[in-house]
């Protein structure tokens, strides 16, 4: 009997996976369930997270930042305690021999597929750095769980690739409109950070996922991350320039905040004796920026809303968004564990209540609402550090219901983005993978490329000769007609180049000379682990009809050809087309 019920379970998991290849409707409920999934994840991270903090500042009602002073200042002993734990943490998961992969590298190189262990990774670590009070966000551990959990379910039913990219992106996105309490910035952080394109056929369930979150937690009656609101008016044109300018400056901000912290990460990787300890000397050096103000602690939510309550004088805000800098870049190079999302929230709310202090003070004529200055500084340094101008743009929009404002937003994070890409090129997730070594600028999915490589595409060479063998015994074993090209070989056995079988039989051919003589591409060969696109420009190059692939010690393993390269990239470009549609 349970032989029967084996069977029997079997087969209805391969009808399932069926269904869910054919089936768009049945597909949209699993992402609604990933983001069901997703959204109660989140809730028990904010609830480990919080606790961790209540349990080593004592704080209550108020979050960690918004608190006044630090009463016990050897509370503060928590951060290098918790660079310890990531240090041990760290060291005990060294045997791996790889850095953990999060959502966006694995939807962009990986076909969406995350390990479980990196998800728990990343969730722990960001989780300690945030509880421990390091400034650093939450958003990382909420969007490599939401991604981790989707990726998992994906993976068990044997997704198709581009499904399972999507699915990923919805449970990230679904965790990330969870935390904001906000469906729309959900989905539009699923498409454009995780995701890495607007598709028509992953509307329908990145929505489903983050509609099932958001609708989970407000079920559990956990208020959201940020609440902020206003009263709608109308911009003028002077006004929807300044706004243009704090953008800008908040491009300025966020390129050098993510270049401070590229500085700071190489500058430690020379001092070899504090490298292995970073988090613990970390954590001593974030006491004293503590002490000056808790508002440096873990992301500031708490010293967003109490900042933008308070309104406090233009000197106390300079200080304190220096401050915040200082600790977001020793937290992040000295390596705690986190994302810069919710801490540049914070810092641009402060550049935009600097900058309408500022203006103020100069004779323009032109006056802006602190409030709206801080939520549009908020959008414009976010889009400039995470990227995904529309993500921001409708953040604000959920949460402040004005739409008004979100013209001065979409201008402000239009030109943030703009400038960040023209002039920097990457967010902060994709500037990381940057200096490991990879190609990417977003989440669009380039996988496919580096799977597909001359080791895979090549043919077994079919002919073989010495490079010594006079050109009369090579007529006689390869006559006209019988093949177009012969590979030939060294003594060593070693790759010596590819002559054609036409030149051989040429008037000018010495009947007495070494065929090697006349033999091309001696130098333009293929490694078999080149991906497609370097394969083609290697073709260029070399302006070869076929080249030969090789192994390091210069092993002839077999012939590509130009005309069937470009065929299979066309097809795979055909292909990823279809799929952004909908179509495969």
């Amino acid at each position: 009997m349970p032989r029967a019920w084996t069977s029997s379970f079997r087969l209805s998991l391969v009808r399932q996976r069926r269904r869910l290849r054919g089936s768009e409707a049945t597909f949209i409920l699993l992402a609604a369930l990933a983001g069901v999934c997703a959204g109660l994840l989140t809730i028990v991270q904010q609830l480990v997270a919080h606790g961790i903090q209540r349990l080593l500042y004592g704080v209550a009602i108020n979050r960690l930042s918004a608190l006044g002073s630090i009463h016990h200042p050897w509370r503060l002993l928590a951060l290098p305690a918790g660079g310890l734990l990531l240090v041990m943490m760290t060291r005990t998961l060294r045997r791996q021999g790889r850095a953990p992969i999060d959502v966006v590298e694995a939807n962009a190189l990986h076909g969406g597929r995350v390990p479980l262990a990196d998800t728990l990774t990343i969730a722990a670590q960001t989780i300690l750095s945030n509880g421990a009070g390091a400034s650093v966000g939450l958003e990382a551990a909420y969007a490599q769980v939401g991604g981790g959990v989707a990726s998992l379910l994906g993976s068990w039913l044997k997704l198709r690739r581009s499904d399972l990219r999507t699915l990923v992106g919805a449970g990230a996105g679904a965790a990330v409109g969870a935390a904001f309490g906000a469906p729309l910035t959900g989905a539009f952080y699923g498409f454009e950070i995780v995701i890495g394109t607007y598709t028509p056929s992953a509307i329908a369930p990145v929505l489903a996922a983050t509609l099932g979150a958001v609708s989970v937690t407000r079920a559990v009656g956990v208020t959201p991350y940020l609440i902020a609101t206003t009263t709608g008016r109308t911009f003028t044109f002077p006004e929807y320039l300044a706004y243009a300018a704090l953008g800008l400056v908040c491009a300025l901000v966020g390129i050098f905040i993510m270049r401070l912290v590229t500085f700071a990460e190489q500058r430690l990787q020379r001092w070899k004796r504090v490298n292995g300890w970073g988090p613990i000397v970390g954590g001593f050096l974030l006491i004293p920026l503590a002490l000056l103000s808790p508002q440096t602690l873990s992301a500031g939510h708490g010293a967003l809303h109490l900042d933008l309550l308070l309104r406090p004088a233009l000197s106390f805000l300079l200080i304190v968004l220096a401050l915040k800098i200082a600790a977001s870049v020793v937290s992040l190079s000295f390596g705690f564990r986190g994302g810069l999302f919710f801490a540049s929230l914070f810092l641009g709310s402060l550049v935009g209540e600097i900058f309408a202090g500022t203006l103020d003070l100069v004779p323009l004529g032109v006056r802006l609402d602190v409030q709206d200055a801080a939520l549009v500084g908020m959008a414009a340094l976010s889009v400039s550090v995470v990227g995904g101008p529309m993500t921001l743009a409708i953040l604000m929009l959920e949460t402040t219901h004005d739409f008004a404002l979100m013209g001065v937003v979409l201008a402000a994070t239009l030109v943030s983005s703009a400038f960040t890409r023209e002039t920097f090129g990457y967010s902060f997730s994709t500037w990381r993978l940057h200096l490991r070594g990879e190609s990417i600028k977003s989440a669009r999915d380039v996988g496919w490329v580096r799977t597909l490589t001359a080791g895979r595409m090549m043919r077994r060479p079919e002919n073989a000769a010495q490079d010594a063998t006079d050109v009369a015994e090579f007529r006689r074993c390869f006559p006209l007609g019988s093949t177009s090209r012969v590979v030939l070989l060294n003594r060593q056995g070693r790759y010596a180049g590819i002559v054609q079988t036409a030149s051989a039989y040429d008037e000018a051919a010495s009947l007495g000379a070494p065929i090697g003589t006349l033999a091309i591409h001696k130098d333009s060969t293929l490694l078999p682990d080149a991906d497609i696109r370097s394969v083609m420009a290697t073709f260029d190059a070399a302006s070869a009809d076929e080249l030969a692939v090789i192994s390091p010690d210069g092993a002839v393993l077999g012939i590509l050809s130009e005309s069937y390269v470009r065929r299979r990239y066309a097809e795979e470009l055909d292909k990823a087309q279809r799929e952004l549609f909908g179509e495969a």
